[in-house]
């Protein structure tokens, strides 16, 4: 992602100088297609760490002002290993949807670079999950998660209809695991920071 991130800056930089200036209005629609990371928490558990995971995510928001805006976040389904605390072997792996609702403000309309604050709720669903080494043989139960999400981005205009985005999101995403087999229960505090960058389209 450091490597998107420095490309990002130097087409952003040449946004701001080459193009005009973009406010939006009331009923624009905003569409964004592009790479996001899911960042869980280093100590997710006592008993097992879930590690990151980097998907296409895309997103569509709808402008009730030209400032306030409801998104609605996706992505196709992130990956993730399951590693062992105490050693960090990896034991199962698992998939996710995390679909996200979030209400947005924009600042600065009138100019090329629109920075926005937003916060909103999250859905975490979990499937796929596969078991290995220490726990091959038995079956991995992931719950599904319902949390608070916040985000900071900022869009620079390119042309009247076309952008660039970054933004960067906090999920609250708790998981009850349980493997029935042994019997083991325990929660798993994902809690991840999404770092994405996507490019997007005005209508």
């Amino acid at each position: 992602m450091t490597k998107l991130l420095k490309i990002f800056f130097v087409m952003a930089g040449l946004a701001m100088i080459a193009a005009p200036a973009q406010a939006y209005e009331k009923g624009d629609m905003l569409l964004r297609v592009g790479a996001g990371s899911v960042d869980p928490k280093s100590d997710n558990s006592d008993v097992a760490t879930v590690d990151t995971g980097t998907t296409l995510i895309f997103n569509g928001t709808y402008f009730f002002t030209p400032n306030i805006a409801l998104e609605v976040l996706a992505a196709a389904p992130f990956s993730h290993d399951v590693k062992l605390a105490a050693d960090g072997s990896k034991v199962g792996e698992t998939k996710h949807l995390p679909p996200t609702f979030s209400l947005l403000y924009h600042f600065n309309m009138d100019g090329v670079f629109h920075p926005y604050l937003g916060a909103g709720l999250n859905y975490t669903i979990f499937f796929d999950e596969e078991t290995s080494g220490a726990l091959a043989g038995t079956s991995l139960e992931l719950d599904p998660s319902f949390g608070l999400a916040a985000q900071a981005g900022a869009d620079f205009d390119l042309t009247e209809k076309m952008f660039l985005n970054v933004a960067v999101r906090w999920m609250d995403i708790d998981t009850d695991a349980s493997i029935p087999e042994l019997p083991l229960d325990f929660n798993v505090e994902i809690d991840p920071w999404v770092y994405s960058i996507a490019i997007g389209w005005k209508f």
